[in-house]
C-alpha cells in the first residue's frame, strides 16, 4: 500500500488560492472580523493557534505529494479574521431529513447535510464552510486537491489514512490527538474512508468525524465536529453530516 507520506502522485500542484473578497460583491455579504475567544472556530484543513485561523495546506501538499522521503510539515498561509456572511450565494433545496440543509455542488462533484441555523462562512482555502456562529466549534468544512490516484485505497488502510491526516494535518502539531474509529464504507461503488478523532488544545478540545474519498481526479475531505461538552448533544446531528456526504462524477 502507498503511504499517505510517501505518496508522489496525489497533487500535481498546491492548493487553488481561494480568496475571500470573491463572494464579497453580493449586496447581502455583511463582513465582520472574529475576534479570538476560548473557543475558536476550526475547519476541515485548518487550526487556531493564538486565536488566528491558519491553513495548513501547504503542509498536505508537501505530506501527500513529495516522493522518496520524509516531509517537513510547512504551516501554510494565515487567513485574515473576515469572513464573509452570504445565505444567498447558493440555492439550497431542503432534503426530507427533517432540520437539516441540502448543499449540492454541480460544479465540483458533491453533496452533503448541514444543520438548519448554522451559517455559510467563506474562509481563504476551503471551498465550503458552515458553521455555528454561537458554539464555532460546531463547523462542517469541504476541501479540494488534484490526485492522480483513483481509489483511497491507495494510500493504504483506514487507520493509516486517518491517523497521518489527523496528526500533519488536521489538527496542529501542539495538540493531542486521539483517533477514536476509522472504517471504511463503500457507497454506490465508491470507497470513502470515515473516522472519528479528538483533538486536545490547552483551553478546549474539539470532538471531530472526517470522511475522505477519491473522484474526479481530487482528495476530497469533509469535516465537522462540535465541542466535547457538546459531543453528546451533537453527534447525532454530526453523524448525519458526515454520512451524507456524496460524490459524483461531473
Amino acid at each position: 500500500m502507498t503511504s499517505l507520506q510517501n505518496s508522489p502522485t496525489l497533487f500535481h500542484n498546491s492548493f487553488p488560492q481561494k480568496h475571500a473578497t470573491s463572494r464579497s460583491s453580493k449586496r447581502d455579504a455583511i463582513s465582520f472580523i472574529v475576534k479570538a475567544s476560548h473557543e475558536p472556530s476550526a475547519s476541515s484543513t485548518g487550526f487556531l493557534s493564538q486565536g488566528k485561523l491558519t491553513h495548513d495546506k501547504d503542509a498536505l501538499c508537501k505530506l501527500l505529494y513529495r516522493p522518496g522521503r520524509r516531509q517537513v510539515i510547512a504551516i501554510g498561509t494565515t487567513a485574515p479574521l473576515v469572513f464573509l456572511f452570504n445565505q444567498n450565494s447558493y440555492s439550497f433545496a431542503a432534503e426530507n431529513k427533517k432540520g437539516f440543509l441540502h448543499v449540492l455542488d454541480k460544479k465540483d462533484g458533491y453533496s452533503f447535510l448541514y444543520p438548519f441555523g448554522w451559517q455559510e462562512v467563506v474562509i481563504e482555502g476551503e471551498d465550503k464552510v458552515f458553521k455555528d456562529v454561537i458554539e464555532p466549534l460546531e463547523s462542517v468544512s469541504v476541501n479540494m486537491i488534484p490526485t492522480g490516484k483513483l481509489d483511497i485505497k491507495e494510500f493504504g488502510p483506514p487507520e493509516q489514512v486517518a491517523e497521518t491526516l489527523v496528526k500533519k494535518v488536521l489538527a496542529p502539531p501542539n495538540q493531542k490527538t486521539k483517533i477514536i474509529e476509522a472504517k471504511e464504507q463503500d457507497i454506490e461503488g465508491k470507497t470513502y474512508y470515515r473516522f472519528e478523532f479528538i483533538a486536545r488544545a490547552p483551553n478546549y478540545t474539539r470532538h471531530a468525524l472526517s470522511t475522505v474519498s477519491i473522484g474526479n481526479g481530487k482528495f476530497y475531505t469533509l469535516t465537522t465536529g462540535a465541542n466535547e461538552r457538546r459531543w453528546e448533544k451533537m453527534k447525532e446531528r454530526l453523524q448525519t453530516v458526515v454520512e451524507s456526504f456524496k460524490i459524483f462524477d461531473v
